[in-house]
């Protein structure tokens, strides 16, 4: 793989090697326009910001001819939608992950096992304070997964109430989805399955940002030249 640019708009002109701790070398983030990708030509812009800014960046990607593999966790139904038309318009792939850490992959994948056995069941996740979406794009996926193999259903009391609203949680097709947010925390979640005199737990923790870069390099490599709009890095796994 080779570096051929990188971008950040609070340090235009820096040095990105100056910024990894490094000497300079002769590469200064820039802005992400079609111009800029069309004079560096990358194959592929990998971008973990913001839900706003990456929507913007996927375009302006696509429209370049360069692949996005997103990262950042918020684009919604309609964000996605956008993107999939413009990646069949112009003949680009794009690609998104809202979660590159293999364990959380996995994690998703024993919940949605389970799931079949045992339907009843609630989703805690945990991230850091300075987190802006809740629930989390992997939370998210998570129900979307366990939905494909459990029919919407009601859980608990039929006549529960709160007394402090938002108590129960946010809820998708009857699961229920709630978010801590805590400095200290990285990212965790747990899957929690409840039946008849037993509870089952599906647990997954990062404790380091390292977690992710098996899963970026396999998802950059497996998109190079992707013609199609592609959501999850499990489909890059089987």
């Amino acid at each position: 793989m080779v570096l051929v640019g990188g971008a950040d708009v609070r340090r235009l002109g820096d040095d990105i090697g100056r910024i990894l701790g490094m000497e300079d070398i002769g590469l200064s983030l820039r802005s992400v326009d079609e111009a800029v990708l069309k004079e560096l030509r990358p194959d592929i812009l990998v971008d973990f910001t913001n839900p706003q800014s990456v929507l913007s960046n996927a375009k302006t990607a696509l429209r370049a001819g360069v692949v996005p593999v997103i990262g950042a966790t918020g684009l919604d139904e309609e964000d996605q939608r956008e993107l999939r038309e413009l990646s069949e318009e112009q003949g680009v792939g794009a690609f998104i992950a809202p979660n590159f850490a293999l364990g959380a992959l996995l994690m998703m994948r024993f919940a949605k096992e389970a799931a079949r056995h045992f339907p009843h069941v609630e989703i805690i996740e945990y991230h850091h304070d300075q987190k802006l979406d809740a629930p989390s794009g992997t939370a998210l996926r998570t129900a979307e997964q366990i939905s494909e193999v459990r029919a919407a259903m009601v859980q608990g009391h039929p006549n529960e109430y709160e007394k402090l609203p938002g108590t129960r949680g946010g809820e998708f097709n009857g699961i229920r989805v709630h978010a801590v947010r805590l400095p200290g925390i990285l990212a965790s979640q747990e899957v929690i399955f409840g039946g008849a005199g037993q509870t089952l737990t599906v647990r997954h923790d990062t404790f380091s940002r390292e977690t992710y870069m098996p899963g970026v390099m396999i998802a950059i490599r497996k998109s190079r030249g992707l013609k199609e709009f592609v959501v999850g890095l499990e489909n890059y796994l089987d």
